[in-house]
């Protein structure tokens, strides 16, 4: 039944009261504070914002599922979720299908904040992220932009409300406790405004009090079958086209209607959340944890296809999930071994086959310690290495396909060590092969400091050193040397400036060190350093050796020489390294 009526101020009452609701199926809040802002200025310039379906659930059937709440205070590391609310019975609800994004960005505008994490901070530094407040600039011309917003809404902290320069800013959600006409005029007139100012600032004001308070904005389609099956197909269509929905999160949100026991929104963004603590780089999400958990439930396919997720799936995926959490953490701890982040693996897909290797291995809990499992983690991180190293797109097209025949090769293995031969094979065979050419390795030797694969190409150089107790990439010869003037004093003709400097930021001149050493070393030239870290002949002679370095030179004249036989040695290596199991 479609319906028109009621403003923004009255749908933010019902869901301070809880009348409305979010069922679990739907996802979490997604929305950057740019779309907020934009959503805002819509409503101020009076255009549609799209209607919102309800679903009316009777008083006797809201006891049978559970409800969640709206966020509010937003903070995307700490309380980022929806919250679950206490049990409800007897009580007649409306359980939001479509329109939550649009609701919390009204609930979070004109009644709570947005805390986000500030650029190039760490996550779990204490002013990372700063909570800010909806404002909105009552002096701002009323000109429209080039994308046409007119009004000036921007999240800000709370101390810069007020006059700031020639602006005006007025916090949003003061809109609720202020009454149009005088008041409205008195609280103005309290920051000196010429009357030009206090023109546009009234205007702008009233406008915002007419269009959160006033005009009856909110149109909605309300369903009242108590049907789950018909309500969760209406969630279905209105929810997987355009771009509002992942398709992922809509399974998951399937998922979390068909749980008996466990509550799959709780134990997949919980999850999601302690494996993101143990490697804080790698960014997993729910649509990894998910396709894990079809991959390791054996269901026939690991595609986010709506027939993998029938309720007989669903119990099976269920029954699982402890398993599927061990192997899941087990493989975090695995890479975190390895110190691959974010920059060294874009795709965590390629961890999956490794994730069904470990659960059918039982998970066993000190896999990445026990020296029992020593070269088993070789091939592992070897495999993974190699596939990091490619760059034709193995983790992209055709994944589903993959990762299922992957999976059946892994099922078939006769339980020893990771069967990277065999999966190597089968990748081959569907053109994702893991074989390098001439020209492959040839690029490999020639990568520049930047690229995401110099990390794991140089542990698969360097095997020695503890990536995740610190190891850092150094140049052999310091990157300060390389600057103009160093280059001049030290007798370099000009004409070989970009030749030296473009050659320092190559593999060639690259090494890992542990952290505490690579902080000792500085600046300092290679042999200068070799001789205080490495005094006798016997240690340099092993230094150099275990890093590739053959004679070092004593000064950066003879640094090209030094670089192009340090290569020669490095691809040699590579060459190796890359073809072999």
């Amino acid at each position: 039944m479609h319906q028109q009526g009621g403003t923004i101020e009255n749908a933010l009452d019902s869901i301070a009261s809880h009348e409305f609701v979010l069922p679990a199926i739907q996802r979490e809040f997604v929305w950057q504070p740019e779309q907020v802002c934009n959503l805002f200025d819509s409503l101020m310039q009076g255009y549609p914002f799209g209607e919102f379906m309800l679903w009316r659930v009777a008083p006797e059937n809201s006891g049978k599922y559970r409800w969640y709440d709206f966020v509010r205070e937003y903070h995307q590391r700490d309380n980022p979720h929806c919250q679950e609310l206490a049990p409800i019975h007897d009580k007649s609800l409306t359980a939001v299908l479509d329109g939550q994004q649009r609701l919390t960005a009204f609930n979070i505008g004109l009644r709570g904040s947005m805390a986000r994490k500030l650029p190039y901070k760490w996550w779990n530094s204490w002013d990372a992220f700063p909570e800010r407040v909806l404002a909105l600039d009552l002096l701002a011309s009323p000109d429209p932009d080039e994308e046409g917003s007119r009004y000036c809404f921007e999240f800000i902290d709370k101390d810069r409300i007020g006059i700031e320069d020639d602006r005006l800013w007025f916090r949003v959600s003061d809109i609720l406790g202020i009454v149009s006409g005088p008041a409205m005029l008195n609280w103005l007139m309290q920051h000196a405004l010429d009357q030009e100012q206090l023109s546009r600032a009234y205007e702008t004001l009233d406008r915002l009090h007419r269009a959160i308070r006033i005009d009856q904005v909110v149109a909605y389609y309300e369903e009242k079958s108590q049907d789950i099956e018909r309500v969760l197909n209406i969630f279905i269509r209105c929810n997987s086209g355009g771009t509002p929905l992942s398709y992922s999160n809509l399974l998951l949100s399937i998922a979390v209607s068909q749980w008996n026991t466990l509550d799959a929104r709780r134990e997949v963004h919980g999850l999601v959340d302690e494996m993101n603590k143990v490697r804080p780089g790698l960014l997993f999400n729910a649509d990894f944890v998910l396709k894990a958990g079809l991959m390791l439930s054996d269901i026939a396919s690991v595609g986010f296809k709506v027939e993998n997720f029938t309720y007989d799936n669903m119990a099976v995926l269920e029954e699982n999930w402890p398993n599927i959490r061990q192997a899941l953490m087990e493989t975090v701890e695995l890479v975190d071994t390895f110190g691959f982040d974010s920059r060294t693996i874009q795709a965590t897909n390629s961890l999956l086959p490794v994730v069904y290797y470990l659960y059918k291995k039982g998970a066993p809990r000190d896999f990445e310690t026990s020296d029992h499992f020593l070269q088993d983690r070789a091939v592992i991180r070897g495999w993974l290495t190699r596939s990091i190293l490619k760059e034709s797109g193995i983790w992209g097209s055709g994944l589903d396909t993959l990762l299922t025949a992957l999976r059946e090769v892994i099922r078939n293995s006769d339980g020893g060590e990771f069967p990277a031969a065999d999966l190597r094979r089968i990748m081959a065979q569907r053109g994702k092969t893991l074989d390098f050419v001439e020209e492959e390795i040839e690029e490999l030797a020639d990568m520049r400091l930047g690229d995401r694969r110099i990390f794991p190409m140089l542990t698969m150089l360097f095997p020695y050193l503890d990536s995740r107790d610190g190891s850092d990439i150094d140049h052999v010869f310091p990157k300060s040397r390389f600057a103009p003037t160093r280059l001049k004093a030290a007798q370099i003709g000009e004409e070989l400036f970009d030749e030296f400097r473009d050659r320092s930021e190559r593999l060639a001149n690259l090494q890992l060190l542990d952290r505490s050493v690579n902080n000792e070393k500085r600046a300092t030239l290679p042999s200068d350093w070799l001789g205080v870290h490495c005094p006798s002949p016997e240690a340099h002679k092993i230094y150099c050796d275990r890093h590739q370095l053959g004679d070092v030179p004593e000064n950066i004249t003879e640094f090209m020489d030094f670089y192009s036989e340090r290569r020669a040695r490095l691809l040699d290596r590579i060459a190796v390294l890359v073809n072999t199991v």
